[in-house]
């Protein structure tokens, strides 16, 4: 009987020692980082990774914002979608009509049930991203707003007070015109013309970028970014282009190079430029609020977000979603958001996280980190400055890049350039109601 015992036994261990260890769930997040915000994803995946082992995310880079959508869609259609994708904001209109495509996901969260409190994000940020009852349809994730960045040094060799005040554009205006004279070859440069110069200054002089509150009452929405505001503003530049004070890099953030050179003196880019700029810069460096038109009724009034959201494809299997659920949650927690807010300048996006990176003493060692919470916070929105909800508002922006682009060559004014960019524009947003109906 022992000799059977023992037999047993050891068949039993053999038999254990076969099988193999429970496989981890494994899920797809499809990304548009590179450079060190790439090298901060991977990050975050891996301190994932490692804190359990029921679940593995695999992150993939898969272009910059436009391509990584479109490589979502064609992955959809081919029925190989991933568990994850990053949409920058401009895509929400997209993913919210794509019927059968996406999950909720505070569905996602209430059919795992994880614990998911959509109360303990930050308004501003949420709001671009929930129905209008308020249910989440995507998660932020890197939420931005564009803010002014100044290389203090360039001003100090032009002869000009590091900390002069440069909050109004006509402020801005006299600092460029001592750097030109001072023989700066690069006084101003933008990242991101059309969401800096154009979306969110519509938003921060409380002025109508779109009718139907830009575009969140309805598809019938109609583009009116060619108001007086804008006019002013866009001619401005225009006439600084010609006279070499503003320099026009590119579409997307080519001119970040150029700052991060130090080439710039001044340059226009989001809040999440800090994460590259203190990586790089070899300079001093200071961030203030993005510079608004004095003598404009309501202004300044909030800038809007810019950034991605993450969304959650549908036909996956219930265990795929928990996966999700656990690894959004990781994403949400206090630490972990708290981290990437103060590593990469985007905004953090539970309130949470911003009242522990506040009582770490972060902001008070590096002064203006905490300038795009406030720029988005200080004043409750209005329907011109809760977010834009466009269709088609990818390719919109490409309309608005190409009219500018003839503005800063001098071939077109601005009332010209902007009047043509909306007409042209609406008939994109006609199509996509009509193909939404």
């Amino acid at each position: 009987m022992k000799t059977i015992l023992i037999s047993s036994m050891i068949a039993g261990a053999l038999t254990s020692a076969a099988l193999p260890a429970m496989a981890a769930t494994e899920i797809q997040f499809w990304h548009a980082f590179t450079g060190r915000l790439g090298e901060l994803v991977a990050e975050q995946v891996e301190t994932f990774n490692n804190s359990q082992s029921d679940y593995k995310v695999v992150a993939s880079h898969k272009g910059n914002y436009s391509e990584t959508l479109n490589a979502g869609i064609a992955a959809f259609r081919a029925n190989e979608q991933p568990e994850l994708l990053m949409v920058f904001e401009v895509g929400t209109a997209t993913m919210m009509s794509a019927e059968g495509a996406i999950k909720p996901v505070f569905e996602v969260m209430s059919e795992a049930g994880a614990d998911f409190d959509s109360d303990a994000y930050i308004g501003s940020v949420k709001g671009y991203y929930t129905t209008t009852d308020g249910q989440m349809l995507s998660l932020p994730f890197n939420s931005s707003t564009p803010v002014l960045w100044v290389n203090r040094d360039a001003l100090k060799e032009a002869g000009i007070d590091p900390d002069t005040d440069l909050s109004t554009w006509q402020k801005v205006g006299d600092v460029l015109d001592k750097l030109k004279a001072a023989g700066s070859e690069c006084p101003l440069t933008t990242a991101w013309q059309s969401w800096i110069h154009l979306e969110n200054l519509s938003a921060y002089h409380n002025t109508p970028f779109a009718t139907k509150d830009n575009g969140f009452a309805g598809l019938d929405t109609e583009l009116a970014f060619n108001g007086p505001v804008q006019v002013k503003h866009i001619q401005t530049m225009g006439d600084w282009a010609k006279d070499g004070k503003f320099i026009y890099a590119g579409r997307r953030n080519e001119g970040g190079a150029n700052f991060r050179a130090g080439e710039c003196a001044l340059f226009t880019e989001s809040s999440a430029g800090y994460a590259g700029i203190k990586a790089d810069a070899k300079f001093d460096f200071g961030v203030r609020p993005l510079p608004y038109w004095e003598g404009a009724d309501g202004a300044p009034q909030n800038t809007i977000i810019g950034g991605a959201s993450l969304w959650v494809m549908e036909g996956h299997d219930a265990e795929d979603y928990k996966a999700v659920a656990a690894f959004l949650n990781f994403l949400s927690s206090t630490d972990i958001q708290a981290k990437w807010h103060q590593d990469t300048g985007y905004l953090p996006i539970t309130i949470a996280a911003g009242d522990k990176t506040k009582a770490d003493g972060f902001y008070d060692a590096n002064p203006g980190t905490d300038i795009a919470v406030i720029q988005m916070t200080a004043k409750q929105p209005t329907a011109n400055s809760k977010g834009l909800r466009l269709g088609s508002f990818d390719q919109v922006r490409g309309i608005i890049d190409e009219e500018l682009e003839g503005v800063w060559s001098g071939d077109k004014n601005a009332q010209d350039a902007l009047d043509s960019a909306v007409d042209r524009g609406n008939q994109l947003i006609r199509r996509f109601e009509q193909a939404n109906k």
